[in-house]
């Protein structure tokens, strides 16, 4: 069952509108979380991370976030599900065939579970092989990834150029060059003990995994920063590794041809995975789904 407004559709009668601007333009925004063992990890992370890009786009949420908090919730017991990925969107609404958004007269709001493979588990044990692509992450002057909108070409471009080279995933720099983000995930590099991660104001999303990933680090005594990569460091890393509500934490081994590390899995990306899997299963860290 879809949640679409309100109310619940079957998944084969779920609709929206032709003229949704969210189809029309990719204008709105949205959010993947995932449940565990009955609990939606960290929902209300989430939850501010969704009214924030939507207040940057001035879309106005037609819930609060309470009321968005419970939709999420009664969506997962309407589907008899406590272990699911969730996919919740809001979108400018119906207007007509122009861009002004003054033509919509409400959002529209949907919720989705389901499951999710990002990348299949037996390619992340091993680690995952990588290109950099031509195509450069969008400006924070743009339609920048740290709103989590619905456009997401950019994203879109860089993963057809994966996929020719044949290659697992693709790795976005900014337009000054510097390491920014995956297509859909947050990058980390490990050199010498230390884990770097680029700043948003290269225009990588904020993410709920990444911030995670900063309390585990810190909890386990390892120096974790933001800064500014280069490729240079990209390919003599000791060790790199994404991270995502749909990737959670999958160890990048070869980027354009070159072996990262080892070439295997390095010793702190697992410690980091195992880390996460015992945040993921600690109810403290969740919404119960109650």
């Amino acid at each position: 069952m879809v949640y679409i407004n309100g109310e619940f559709v079957p998944k084969s009668k779920a609709a929206i509108s032709v003229f949704d601007h969210g189809l029309l333009y990719g204008d709105g925004v949205f959010e993947g979380i995932r449940a565990y063992n009955g609990y939606v990890f960290r929902l209300n992370e989430h939850l501010d991370r969704l009214y924030a890009s939507a207040h940057s786009l001035m879309i106005k949420i037609p819930l609060s976030m309470e009321g968005m908090r419970r939709a999420v919730i009664d969506t997962l017991k309407e589907n008899k599900m406590k272990d699911a990925y969730i996919r919740l969107v809001v979108t400018r609404g119906a207007g007509d065939l122009g861009v002004d958004p003054r033509k919509c007269s409400k959002p529209t709001v949907f919720i989705i579970v389901g499951s999710i493979s990002v990348i299949p588990k037996e390619v992340a044990e091993r680690g995952i092989r990588t290109i950099i692509t031509w195509i450069r992450r969008d400006p924070v002057d743009g339609t920048s990834h740290e709103m989590k909108s619905l456009n997401y070409l950019n994203s879109i471009l860089a993963k057809i150029e994966a996929n020719n080279a044949g290659v697992d995933e693709a790795i976005i720099l900014s337009t000054q060059g510097y390491l920014c983000e995956g297509t859909a995930e947050n990058v980390f590099v490990v050199r010498g003990g230390e884990i770097w991660t680029p700043p948003a104001y290269t225009g990588a999303l904020p993410g709920i995994t990444q911030s995670t990933v900063f309390e585990i680090a810190k909890k386990i005594g390892l120096k974790i920063e933001e800064r500014l990569i280069t490729a240079h460091e990209l390919f003599n890393a000791d060790e790199v590794f994404f991270t995502g509500t749909g990737a959670e934490i999958v160890p990048v081994t070869e980027v354009n041809g070159r072996a990262i590390g080892t070439g295997k899995p390095g010793a702190i990306t697992a410690r980091i995975s195992k880390e996460f899997q015992r945040f993921t299963s600690d109810p403290a860290n969740g919404v119960p789904i109650a």
